[in-house]
């Protein structure tokens, strides 16, 4: 399979927070987040398997950094940053933006599994994928070590 460019899988979606989004304090409930986040790594990683149905395998990594209020723009952008064989590493950034301060400020970065699937219900093989910016290349060359600590913390006993 021949590799395709990153950059042919980046994905920005916006959204405005409203009122129903919230919680008391009138800023987003993270599980609103995350729900967003699902969606453009779904969408990232139809583009680059370039089929419909690709499947949630892992939410890697999900870091909070600052919240958005109502109002605020959230602008979400992905890209996939590495594959498997049928897996694909999806990274999804969410900044959010007050339109009338014009302040923008970085609100969640997170890491996700996603897997292709096949008309048979079964993983399928997706293409490489290939780097060409130096930020891509940043990205690409870490996956391994990102790979590494998902095995590792798969393996390690539950209580």
């Amino acid at each position: 399979m021949e590799a395709i460019p990153m950059k042919e899988s980046r994905t920005i979606q916006s959204k405005l927070v409203l009122p129903p989004d919230t919680n008391h304090m009138n800023s987003i409930f993270g599980g609103k987040v995350l729900a967003y986040i699902d969606e453009i790594a779904a969408i990232t990683a139809m583009k680059h398997a370039r089929q419909q149905v690709v499947v949630t395998a892992s939410i890697d990594s999900v870091d909070f950094l600052s919240s958005a209020r109502v109002g605020d723009v959230l602008e979400l952008e992905a890209n996939v940053t590495s594959t498997g064989r049928t897996s694909m590493e999806v990274y999804v950034r969410v900044k959010s933006k007050n339109l009338e301060t014009g302040q923008e400020k970085l609100t969640t970065e997170s890491f996700l599994t996603m897997v292709a699937m096949g008309e048979d219900g079964k993983p399928t093989p997706v293409p490489p994928v290939l780097p060409e910016s130096e930020g891509e290349k940043l990205f690409f060359e870490a996956a391994p070590a990102r790979r590494e600590y998902r095995k590792n913390r798969v393996k390690t006993p539950k209580i």
